[in-house]
Parts: structure tokens; sequence; C-alpha cells
């Protein structure tokens, strides 16, 4: 019997908190969202206006896996959605970590620290390559964070722990993940779609 189908996803947007004068992530606006599906295996993404081709995958998920997704992706995604995706489980690493740690912490950081990788760019970069027109820059640096994101996820439970770099040195977190891949009875579908 297959696993959990899981979609790692994340998001980049078109504006941030200071241009919108909000602090709320729903009160910024899509760019782009990169996902992973563990179904098929295979990375995409999506532009604003592609975002209905996003609900079937989304529909037929069982866990959504982000970094800082729970603060900002999903309200976000939420705002687009005709459904709620907080009735579908996520686990979001950064949120995890911070449990165990008391504090958060950089993708970035985690990422060098477990996998040797970094980050490609930054969401300010983001932000420059949107008003620029350079849609491409944007899919490849957030598809890399969707990689690192699924990475990490991957990693965690092979190995009940992340690490991550601080000050030059090298530390871990455990992380309980035997509950991360357990899915309700009822799924991930929220009926809102008909399909």
């Amino acid at each position: 019997m297959p696993g959990p189908r899981i979609i790692t996803f994340d998001i980049e947007t078109r504006n941030q908190f200071s241009d919108v004068g909000s602090s709320d992530p729903a009160a910024l606006d899509i760019s782009l969202v990169g996902v992973h599906d563990s179904g098929t295996g295979e990375y995409t993404s999506y532009l604003l206006e592609e975002l209905p081709l996003l609900w079937k995958l989304i529909e037929e998920t069982d866990i959504l896996v982000g970094y800082n997704s729970d603060h900002f992706d999903i309200p976000l995604l939420n705002k687009y959605y005709p459904g709620d995706l907080t009735r579908i489980k996520s686990i979001d690493i950064m949120k995890e970590i911070q449990a165990v740690l008391g504090r958060r912490l950089r993708l970035d950081a985690v990422a060098e620290g477990t996998l040797g990788a970094n980050k490609s760019g930054n969401g300010l970069e983001a932000l420059k390559w949107w008003k620029d027109g350079e849609i491409e820059k944007i899919r490849t640096y957030c598809l890399k964070d969707v990689e690192l994101t699924r990475k990490l996820f991957d990693y965690a439970m092979a190995n009940g722990k992340l690490k991550y770099k601080e000050l030059g040195k090298t530390k871990e977190v455990a992380l309980d993940t035997s509950r991360w891949l357990a899915v309700t009875e009822t799924g991930a579908l929220t009926q809102t779609l008909g399909f």
C-alpha cells in the first residue's frame, strides 16, 4: 500500500509586508507557487493565474509540507483557494524545529547543516525578479526551496533529526516524526470542487 500523498510547496510573492502596510501574509499577492508531488515525483509551478490547475492536486493530497508554511504560505494560499487549506494536515518544518529549540531557524541554516546545500537566492531578489519580469528566475529559485524542503523532510523522517549551521558550527535538533505521516480517515478532500 502506498504511503500518503505529500505535496511539498513554497510561495513567492509580488510584494512585501512594507508594500501592503500589514504583517498578515494574506495581505500579500502570490507571484508563483512551487510544488513537489510525492505521487508523481514531479516538480511543478503555478503563477497566480494558473492556480486553478493547482487546486485539483491540492484536493488529492494527504499532507502539505513546507517551511514556515503554517504561518506564511498556507494563510496566503488560502486567500485564493475556494476551500479551506487548514483542513488538510500540514507539517511545517520550521514550526517543528521551533517547538524543540524555542526559536526559529532560517531554511538556509538548516539546509546547509543537514544537506550541505544552500538556497539559491532570497525573497528580496525574487521580488526584484518579479518587478523585472524575470519569471524563470523566480521559478528556479522557488523550486530550489521546494527541493531543499522536501529533502529536509525526507532526512528528518529517516533520521529523527535535522542539523543546522550556527556561528560556524553544525548542531542537531531531534524531532519526533512519528506522527508526521499519520493521516485521518477523512483524508484531504474538502468537498469544495466537486471532483
